[in-house]
């Protein structure tokens, strides 16, 4: 049996309470910005770092909430931090990602994200992964996060 492996992410929310979601490039799918650590790192600095080289948003640790560990799927677990974005953190029309990988069919190095989405809550299941939906919809109510951040 394979170690579970911990993702660490954001869960960035705009003044109205909706999610940033960035698209992960070929596939089908949104995600909030996430990954796995690095050695001895600490979560919040692999949230914040994911943050950064997924979206471009940077945000100072201080404004982050966090929400702790989740059981995600089989082999992973999220330990998730919330933070409410700035006025002059919305316009994601200037985010970049930085992290890149090799594209399956010829090995081209491609942005892991390649669009960004404010979704209200009731529309994430429209965009996201099954397992993170299930996470919003059952565990971590993006509503209740809302009021209290």
């Amino acid at each position: 049996m394979s170690a579970r492996v911990t993702s660490c992410g954001v869960v960035l929310l705009d003044p109205g309470g909706r999610v940033l979601l960035a698209h992960a490039t070929e596939t089908s799918h949104w995600d909030i910005p996430k990954g796995h650590g690095e050695e001895g790192e600490a979560p919040h600095v692999t949230a914040l770092r994911e943050l950064v080289e997924e979206t471009g948003i940077s945000i100072e640790p201080e404004r982050l909430k966090d929400l702790g560990l989740f059981v995600y799927r089989r082999d992973k677990d999220l330990h998730l931090f919330a933070a409410r974005a700035n006025a002059d953190e919305l316009d994601l029309s200037v985010c970049t990602c930085t992290s890149m990988f090799p594209r399956r069919s010829d090995g081209t190095m491609i942005p892991e994200m390649d669009a960004y989405r404010w979704t209200a809550p009731h529309e994430v299941e429209k965009f996201a992964s099954r397992s993170l939906t299930k996470l919003f919809q059952t565990t971590l109510s993006l509503e209740d996060l809302h009021r209290s951040l």
